[in-house]
């Protein structure tokens, strides 16, 4: 993951940890896919499961859309988080970041302070 400036500089980049189908763009609830394409900062969380959250606008209009064609759930809740809180173990669930983006707990932090909400993200495999 890569957070640029407002001048697309370079600010820090970062390994991150992907849904456990990470090819592909997310199309419906449960698929375990990461969103792809561009979306913005929406929310971030203090109070997460996880250490620290920053909510990402899926699904959009289009997204949506293309899910009720098929008579699914587009899903949603997806989030740049850290680890798990004390209390959850990721063993006892087939994929802990549920199609969300995870870094380190120290990461989300950096990445919480440098971001707000408005960001475009551009997610792309």
């Amino acid at each position: 993951m890569l957070v640029l400036d407002g001048a697309d500089r370079v600010l820090q980049t970062y390994p991150v940890g992907l849904g456990f189908a990470p090819e592909g763009h997310k199309q419906f609830e449960g698929d375990g896919r990461t969103p792809e394409g561009v979306y913005t900062i929406d929310r971030r969380n203090p109070n997460s499961t996880y250490h620290l959250s920053i909510g990402i606008s899926y699904p959009n209009e289009a997204d949506i859309a293309f899910a009720e064609a098929q008579g699914l759930s587009p899903g949603g809740d997806i989030f740049i988080h850290g680890g798990p809180r004390p209390g959850i173990d990721p063993t006892n669930v087939r994929d802990w970041t549920a199609g969300c983006i995870a870094v380190t707990d120290r990461e989300i932090e950096d990445i919480y302070a440098m971001v707000k909400d408005g960001t475009p993200i551009h997610i792309f495999a």
